[in-house]
């Protein structure tokens, strides 16, 4: 009777070592499948958010965005420079070298260094925004986002093309995002104001990449993703996130309202992110 229970308890043990290994492996795999589309999403945002923050200092209205108690994102500690006699034209928006709180709440540091040949609102208008030792909340943006006019679409709103070649380096030694998209952005509302601040775009479109573990992805926006000035966020719109050999994560931005959230759905299962 010893021996049998001993082998009993040797074989319960078993199966609750080999369960919590099973439940630790499942676990760990979720947040490897998260990854993709957590790092999709932080892509989509930074490169966004640096056509808001060139939009701002392109408005000329300084006193108005750096404002405590502005909609905009930058803050008093934002230097900016408009070059108009250089051709192409260059404008610089510098952080300096230490993290700066901005009205978003974000931290940033570095400078953001834009080159324009006329201006945005005319058909035909190219920009490029490069970046100089830039860091959003200590992760650092790198690489190239060309953004093209293409005058005024079948709805009688501007829209641009927009590509980006980047690179996204987290902060805290958590690897490195790669990411190459092609976009459509159509201005929807605030194109026949001076003020940038009721500004709202609808961006459409696709893009590839590596995730910060190294695993390739390809997304997919699926519902337009817009884009309001005033919330520094997507605030709806869908996008299907696809990692390699991994099903399908459907990334819903919300129903308007301004969080920093999305949910993202995995065979079935709801899991709410973060939007940094």
């Amino acid at each position: 009777m010893k021996t049998i229970n001993q082998k009993l308890i040797a074989s319960i043990m078993l199966f609750v070592a080999t369960a919590f290994l099973f439940t630790s492996c499942k676990r760990e795999n979720l947040d490897d499948n998260m990854r993709s589309a957590e790092d999709n999403a932080l892509a989509e945002v930074n490169f966004s958010d640096a056509q808001s923050i060139a939009d701002e200092a392109a408005s000329g209205n300084m006193s108005s965005y750096k404002a405590e108690n502005s909609d905009g994102i930058l803050s008093n500690c934002a230097t900016i420079t408009n070059d108009t006699l250089s051709d192409p034209r260059v404008l610089t928006i510098d952080f300096g070298d230490v993290n700066c709180t901005c009205n978003d709440g974000r931290q940033r540091r570095g400078t953001i260094i834009v080159t324009y040949t006329g201006p945005y609102r005319e058909p035909g208008h190219v920009h490029t925004i490069t970046f100089d030792n830039y860091f959003v909340n200590d992760n650092q943006v790198l690489g190239t986002k060309t953004v093209t006019n293409n005058g005024y679409n079948d709805n009688g709103n501007l829209y641009y093309s927009i590509e980006v070649d980047g690179s996204i380096i987290r902060a805290n030694d958590e690897g490195t995002i790669t990411y190459v998209s092609s976009r459509e952005r159509e201005w929807i509302e605030g194109e026949s104001t001076p003020q940038w601040s009721d500004d709202e775009y609808l961006v459409t479109g696709n893009a590839s990449g590596t995730n910060s573990e190294g695993g390739s992805f390809t997304a997919t926006i699926t519902s337009a993703l817009r884009r309001t000035v005033a919330c520094h966020q997507f605030v709806s719109g869908t996008a299907e996130v696809v990692p390699a050999n991994r099903p399908t994560r459907y990334i819903d931005f919300g129903d308007g309202s301004c969080d920093n959230q999305a949910t993202v759905t995995v065979n079935g299962h709801e899991h709410i992110i973060q939007l940094h």
